[in-house]
């Protein structure tokens, strides 16, 4: 097995080891979204930086440094067809840091571990003695965000938990999905399903779509069938090929466009129709919502684009002025997103 260091970074991103090391220290000349990689493959492969203790240490020692806790198992982390929003999202965190004259250490974590006495939290424990603060990304378990909150302040990127005391920065998922419906009514739909998948921890974005959902279709006056949400409670969950079989059936019973809580929801179920012969945007159409680059073997996507840079650089602007004034109330801040038509979404059949 290679050596976990610097110079494998380099290697993986074809980069030089100045540069890997430049970034690390946060030299102001990096850009962006070049040290947001470098870090993304240092949590990848399990690299921590440790800094040299010198005569300079103790001014050192007042820099902020940041965790950035990742909550993804490895290969859903590094799937490569489809594009992993957390790369923009630490371009957006390394560049507010920067500015702020912070440091940031990335790290992926297992969904599946409930307790800080897990083998994937013990393996960063001496690194978090020296967090100044914690930003998470993904859903976490609410037994874990009980104890981190304990420990020190604490902003969520891109999902919201229940806990009163977390910061959070979020897109408005009801605007989004609002600008979503509102295309395809514009286009003569009138039978819509909402679409969702199971995931190892309980994703609330997907709740918080599907809430934001059917508030836009009561608003606009439109009916909406229990039958026509595939894998949201009470509905039974299905498995991802069952998934996409009862999909077909409600679009032979007369769904003509699905909302998909996610990208990579959309995708799969675009890749599930056409391998059961059923044409997209030609029989039925397809949302969904993230905005990331589509894969090779799939058409662009009408979907909400999040501004996960925008997310990043305001999550860790808020850090800052949590670690500040530790006990202030905690701010739930939500930033627009524009839902942009794609390749996925026609007009009704046979309008």
């Amino acid at each position: 097995m290679a050596e976990v260091n610097q110079q494998l970074i380099a290697e993986r991103l074809k980069i030089s080891r100045a540069t890997v090391s430049r970034c690390f220290t946060n030299h102001p000349g990096i850009n962006p979204v070049t040290r947001a990689k470098v870090f993304q493959v240092a949590a990848e492969i399990g690299y921590a930086h440790l800094e040299m203790r010198t005569g300079n240490s103790r001014k050192k020692s007042k820099a902020l440094t940041f965790g950035v806790l990742i909550c993804s198992d490895e290969e859903e982390y590094n799937r490569a067809d489809y594009q992993n929003p957390s790369e923009h999202i630490l371009a957006g965190v390394t560049e507010a840091a920067q500015l702020s004259g912070a440091k940031i250490e990335v790290h992926l974590v297992d969904p599946k571990a409930r307790e800080l006495a897990d083998p994937s939290y013990i393996r960063i424990e001496k690194l978090r003695r020296r967090w100044s603060g914690l930003l998470l990304v993904y859903p976490f378990p609410d037994s874990v965000i009980d104890q981190l909150a304990l420990i020190m302040p604490i902003v969520s990127l891109v999902e919201q938990f229940d806990h009163s005391g977390i910061d959070c920065v979020d897109v408005d998922h009801y605007k989004g999905i609002s600008a979503a419906i509102e295309h395809l009514v514009e286009l003569g739909h009138k039978k819509i399903g909402f679409f969702t998948r199971r995931y190892p921890v309980e994703a609330s974005w997907s709740f918080r779509r599907y809430a934001a959902f059917t508030e836009k279709l009561v608003r606009m006056r439109m009916p909406l069938s229990s039958k026509d949400v595939v894998n949201v409670f009470p509905a039974r969950e299905r498995g991802d090929e069952e998934s996409i079989d009862y999909v077909v059936e409600r679009i032979r019973s007369g769904v003509t466009a699905w909302v998909c809580a996610a990208d990579h929801q959309a995708y799969d179920l675009v890749r599930g129709l056409r391998a059961r012969g059923i044409d997209v945007p030609g029989q039925v159409s397809v949302t969904g919502f993230d905005g990331i680059e589509p894969p090779a073997d799939c058409p662009e996507l009408g979907t909400v684009h999040i501004p996960y840079r925008e997310i990043g650089m305001t999550g860790t602007q808020r850090l800052v002025e949590r670690i500040r004034k530790r006990f202030s109330s905690a701010q739930h801040v939500l930033i627009d997103c524009p839902f942009k038509p794609g390749a996925t979404v026609g007009p009704v059949p046979g309008a």
